[in-house]
């Protein structure tokens, strides 16, 4: 007896190891690996600690090689971080609005600018306990940890430094403009040192072994034998943004092309980018011994080789990810926009449901995309300077008709062979020939200022932030106001459910219309949020994206339940349903996602508990056309049969025929196949028979 029952034990054991070894991967939000933060501007090391500077971000710390990033800039007013330096026990960031300083490894930071007569710090240099500042205005030097500052510029006719750099008692200085410069005597004088230098934007400069070099942005790569008294070209036409020394072998980042490296002094190069997804490369910086791991800071993140730059592999966990006001899905392609920072980021591409990014901005000339939507194989892109389009899912754009400065498109709509485009602005524009022509449509349109558009039938409807809704029953050629019941008239968002249509508001919630915008009725039981940003439909069930997170609306609006397990304090700014999933973009989180059946199922068991009776609810919306929702409640298990049938008592469509738990359950029915008309549905449970009318009307 006790061998059968060890074996039964034993099988109990494996089967629920099998079970959990077979639980999905994720039950809740979690984050996609990207797109990050770009930008990486610079590093830095104090002891085992490494440091990044996020140019618009901060300064982020790891402990373990680049496995893990902490953001440590408690105290910094300014973000813009394009340098870092260590004295000792003293941390040096070097921004747009001067110098800070931390000693406890970046908890706190302090402004430390007296005497610097120009804020707009580029680079910095350390030589002892000297510490030196490259600004817009030249050369600043302090002896006492940043507490004071002289300004060193004896001789250095061009004051623009980029770069900054010892070699022996030599430091030089790269400027904008002027090329290099050289002091003996540590700052207090300077000489021009550009024989041979056939370019003078220099953005770089490097130490390796005896040689000095000079990365330009033109002219590529210059090395000199003799501390600048001549040099020499030694790679051309590239554009070099950053140079690095590791070992016997330099590396060059450059603005478009990645890196490359140079293992005899700069005679041959060799492209060195496998694994490298961003070729824009600020920075190339080796730490550990023997320059065993080397980091590559580019526009899309940090990237790390341990096998001296001939693989990469992306290391930015915990690095601040960017806003995405911007999602658009088709087939397995998942775009995601991102506007945010002085720059813009522009278009991202996942193939893989978010497991790998790539940046895709050739030939998007203005990389603030508020808006992507997909019409067949065409992806188009609304920026602040137009609409772009692409026929290769983002792998390259071109402009379209509708291109200006301050064009703003914050929305997009097809509706046949129409194409209209939401300016922040400007009002509508319409397109009959895919955007090749664009005429602003906007008569009887009161407020110009569109955050969304959305089309019901043959209705086409604009959200403004100010004015309400307004819709035109002729493709946009004349508006009519329509705010019945709206009381809130900032809208940011639409979804459309059927015939019904939703507007999200400005802290005004949720707003229900069911007959084309005449009226509106704010649905917003169980909305804790009424920041409204986003929708997303998946069949019969309505998501809605709030400043504080993300709710479901199983039953049209009428109630809404929170499903926000996993999201950690990142607001949704866009939604998007692929398949089994529903992705998130978010304000500096990036891109999340989660499985729509895990949420559904949750608010189902949370909602109403087990019910006490038998129940069939009237479907809706009702009339409907062409898909519409039908709960039920089972208060025992039972074999459940849900059919619809004509008034000829014909079946026309089995939704349900299976064993069902105790519980709340709804169903779908997509009328697509069949006449406008009255049907019925019925529920058979055990015993319990029951019938409704519903009406389909085209």
């Amino acid at each position: 007896m006790k061998a059968i029952a060890n074996y039964l034990w034993t099988r109990l054991l494996l089967a629920f190891i099998i079970c959990l070894w077979t639980t999905p991967s994720f039950t809740q939000w979690i984050q996609t690996n990207g797109p990050y933060s770009g930008d990486i501007r610079c590093f830095a090391v104090s002891g085992t600690n490494l440091f990044v500077g996020n140019w618009s971000k901060g300064i982020f710390l790891s402990t373990n090689d680049g496995g893990q990033w902490t953001k440590v800039s408690n105290g910094l007013t300014n973000l813009d971080i394009s340098s870092l330096a260590v004295i000792g026990t003293y941390l040096f960031a070097a921004t747009s609005s001067g110098v800070f300083v931390s000693t406890n490894n970046g908890t706190l930071w302090t402004r430390m600018i007296t005497g610097l007569t120009n804020t707009s710090v580029y680079s910095l240099a350390v030589n002892g306990t000297s510490l030196y500042a490259g600004t817009g205005g030249g050369v600043f030097l302090s002896t006492n940890n940043g507490t004071n500052w002289i300004g060193v510029n004896a001789g250095l006719t061009n004051t623009n430094v980029h770069s900054l750099i010892y070699r022996g008692a030599n430091l030089f200085a790269g400027t904008l403009g002027g090329g290099v410069f050289r002091s003996t005597n540590d700052g207090a004088n300077w000489t021009a040192a550009n024989t041979g230098l056939t370019s003078t934007n220099v953005y770089a400069l490097a130490v390796s072994g005896t040689d000095i070099y000079a990365g330009t942005f033109a002219g590529g790569v210059f090395r000199s034998t003799n501390d600048g008294a001549n040099w020499i070209s030694v790679r051309a036409n590239i554009g070099v943004l950053s140079l690095g020394a590791a070992g016997t072998n330099l590396y060059a980042g450059t603005q478009d092309s990645g890196i490359f490296r140079s293992t005899n002094s700069g005679v041959t190069w060799v492209s060195v980018n496998t694994g490298l997804t961003n070729s824009a490369v600020h920075d190339v910086y080796s730490f550990g011994a023997n320059g065993t791991n080397l980091f590559a800071g580019t526009y899309g993140g940090v990237f790390r080789s341990t096998n001296d730059g001939s693989t990469w592999t992306a290391v930015n966990t915990g690095l601040s990810y960017i806003s995405i006001p911007a999602l658009a899905i088709s087939g397995t392609t998942l775009c995601a926009g991102n506007s945010n920072g002085v720059e813009g980021c522009g278009a991202f591409v996942s193939t893989n449901n978010g497991t790998n990014w790539t940046e895709s901005n050739q030939g998007l000339t203005n990389t603030h995309v508020q808006t992507l939507a997909f019409n067949g194989t065409n992806l188009f892109a609304g920026t602040d300077a137009g609409v772009f389009l692409s026929t290769n899912n983002g792998s390259h754009w071109t402009p379209s008709g509708l291109a200006s400065a301050f064009a703003y498109i914050h929305a997009l709509a097809f509706s046949g062979t129409n194409f209209f485009a939401g300016s922040l602005y400007n009002g509508v524009y319409r397109s009959t020939n895919n955007g090749v022509n664009w005429t602003q449509v906007n008569a009887g349109l009161t407020n110009t200022f569109v955050y969304c558009l959305a089309v019901v039938g043959t209705d086409l409807f604009a959200g403004t932030f100010g004015g309400g809704a307004f819709r035109s029953t002729n493709n946009g050629t004349n508006w009519t106001e329509v705010n019945t019941g709206l009381t809130n008239p900032r809208v940011q968002s639409f979804a459309v459910n059927g015939t019904d249509l939703f507007a999200g508001t400005e802290n005004g919630g949720v707003f229900r219309s069911t007959n084309n915008g005449t009226n509106w009725t704010a649905v917003n039981t169980g909305l804790t949020n009424s920041n409204i940003t986003s929708f997303a439909v998946s069949g019969a069930d309505l998501f809605v994206g709030t400043i504080t997170g993300v709710f479901l609306s199983t039953n049209n609006g009428a109630n809404w339940t929170a499903v926000n397990t996993g999201l950690t304090g990142n607001s949704p700014m866009a939604l998007a349903v692929n398949g089994t999933t529903l992705f998130m973009g978010t304000q500096y989180g990036g891109v999340w996602k989660r499985p729509l059946s895990e949420m559904i199922t949750a608010v189902e068991d949370a909602s109403v508990g087990l019910p006490t009776k038998f129940s069939l609810e009237q479907n809706y919306p009702n009339p409907f056309n062409p898909s519409t929702t039908i709960r039920f409640a089972l208060p025992k298990n039972r074999h459940v049969e849900l059919k619809v049938y004509n008034t000829l008592g014909q079946e026309v469509a089995t939704l349900v025929n299976e064993e069902k738990n105790a519980g709340t359950y709804s169903a779908q029915w997509n009328a697509g196949s069949v006449a406008s008309g009255v049907y019925f549905y019925r529920l058979r449970a055990g015993m319990h028979t029951e019938t409704r009318k519903l009406l389909l009307l085209r």
